[in-house]
């Protein structure tokens, strides 16, 4: 990396930390864009229920990794890797400051750490991962440090996870980009509260007219309506759970999402974990001297 380009500011945090408004706030101010580390946003329609940027956000500042697949298609960590690298690269092209957000642990770290992924799973590979237990299916992903699927309890979702992640183990032990990274720090009460403010909002916003748009557009089989608030809408849609029952599944799935975000973020040491205010002062600082 040349040592004129501005560097590579990464925010990450769990879900409803506040990490997208500092980033829109920061890239304002600095003539930054935002490449979105989320594997939920990657997906075409699904905008309320995966919380992406509105569209004056986006207006505000160009956003990067959004909308990039319909809902179905198969997108890995590696396909992240490859399209947020020339972001970057093009990015610092224009004279600006690439900024990675996100509370995807392994998305994050796959670009920071310059991870290389294993060919794409062959049948004979599919086959012995098929003749696992869902129970040999979990320790598997534990051990190699695979980000289980928000519904692991089921047998199909694990495989594809496997193969979706699958890494050899070559990766770097620093960052291979000039690059400070803050993790963003919220304790426990407020951060349940974002959670609840937040679900309130997507119901507000129109996130169960948004499930039917996306069930009869892609059906509800398709891989990403198999995750986030979706299956629940599912179940209201077809009077199984009630509203007030959607919503509170809903913080508890999110809250939990949450707790998985911190444990994987938390083994990076490159973080440096600030609150809010503090991540705005100390990145503030940083990018005046650029």
């Amino acid at each position: 990396m040349g040592t004129s380009e501005p560097p590579l500011i990464t925010i990450v945090g769990p879900t409803a930390s506040g990490k997208t408004a500092l980033a829109i706030e920061l890239a304002k101010k600095f003539h930054g864009e935002i490449i979105c580390g989320d594997s939920r946003t990657v997906y075409q329609d699904m905008d309320i229920g995966t919380a992406k940027p509105s569209r004056e956000e986006r207006e505000a500042v160009p956003h990067w990794g959004l909308d990039l697949v319909e809902p179905g298609q198969y997108f890995t960590v590696a396909d992240f890797k490859r399209y947020a690298d020339k972001k970057i690269h093009e990015i610092h092209t224009r004279g600006h400051v690439p900024f990675l957000v996100g509370g995807t642990g392994l998305y994050i770290d796959a670009v920071l750490f310059d991870y290389h992924f294993s060919p794409k799973a062959d049948p004979t590979i599919r086959r012995q991962l098929e003749n696992l237990t869902i129970e040999q299916l979990q320790q598997y992903c534990i051990r190699n440090n695979v980000t289980l699927p928000e519904n692991n309890t089921n047998k199909r979702h694990l495989v594809r996870t496997i193969e979706r992640n699958g890494m050899n183990s070559q990766r770097q032990s620093t960052p291979i980009y000039s690059t400070v990274i803050v993790g963003i720090t919220t304790d426990k009460t407020t951060l349940r509260n974002r959670i609840e403010a937040r679900t309130e909002h997507l119901f507000d916003a129109g996130v169960v007219e948004e499930a039917i748009m996306l069930g009869k557009k892609y059906g509800w089989e398709s891989e990403a309506m198999t995750g986030n608030i979706y299956p629940l809408l599912h179940q209201y849609l077809d009077g199984t759970l009630t509203l007030d029952e959607v919503k509170r599944r809903f913080v508890t799935l999110d809250w939990r999402l949450a707790k998985r975000q911190l444990t994987w973020l938390r083994r990076n040491e490159f973080i440096q974990w600030l609150s809010l205010t503090d991540a705005k002062s100390y990145l503030s600082s940083v990018l005046s001297e650029h």
